[in-house]
């Protein structure tokens, strides 16, 4: 099995991460990455740092728990308050549930960015090269931490510092 591999890109806008991991959730709908998690941390005007990530673990287990609290409350006789019940514990479960990249260490490390910007933490289970790093040319950004050796960090940085030419139009002459 192999390991996963982890990245770290900062970005000195809000909206760059936010960006880029839609184009890796669109990479995987396509099997070309398959992500273990991908969150982008911004970090407001007034420094406060919001985590956009993909799994939204107090949804799924409000969802979760309502099925078993339906469940039960039809044994007993009383499926609403089971559903009820069902729901807040699942929320509750859903929401100290976390899965893939530490929150606190993400917080962390988008708090010491200036104010205004945005990181992208991915942790990744296996991706086509070719394919990912084309999608990551141009998209700026440095790296902040990674799993990476130093040869493939610094081919991943020189990617992201790759400068995309502009598309011209052919002089029809």
């Amino acid at each position: 099995m192999s390991k996963n591999t982890f990245v770290a890109v900062a970005y000195d806008d809000m909206y760059t991460a936010q960006e880029v991991r839609l184009r890796l959730l669109r990479l995987q709908k396509e099997y070309l990455i398959d992500l273990e998690d991908a969150v982008a941390a911004v970090r407001d005007q007034k420094g406060k740092v919001k985590l956009h990530q993909i799994h939204d673990m107090t949804a799924a287990g409000a969802i979760s728990g309502s099925f078993w609290g339906l469940l039960i409350g039809l044994i007993f006789m009383n499926p609403l308050l089971g559903l009820a019940a069902g729901a807040a514990g699942g929320a509750i479960s859903g929401a100290l549930t976390d899965i893939g990249i530490d929150d606190d260490f993400m917080k962390k490390l988008a708090s010491e960015l200036k104010p205004g910007s945005s990181v992208l933490f991915v942790l990744v289970k296996h991706f086509t090269p070719d394919k990912v790093l084309a999608e990551l040319e141009g998209t700026g950004g440095r790296l902040l931490k990674t799993s990476l050796s130093h040869e493939d960090e610094a081919a991943l940085q020189a990617v992201l510092d790759t400068v995309k030419p502009a598309a011209t139009t052919a002089d029809a002459g």
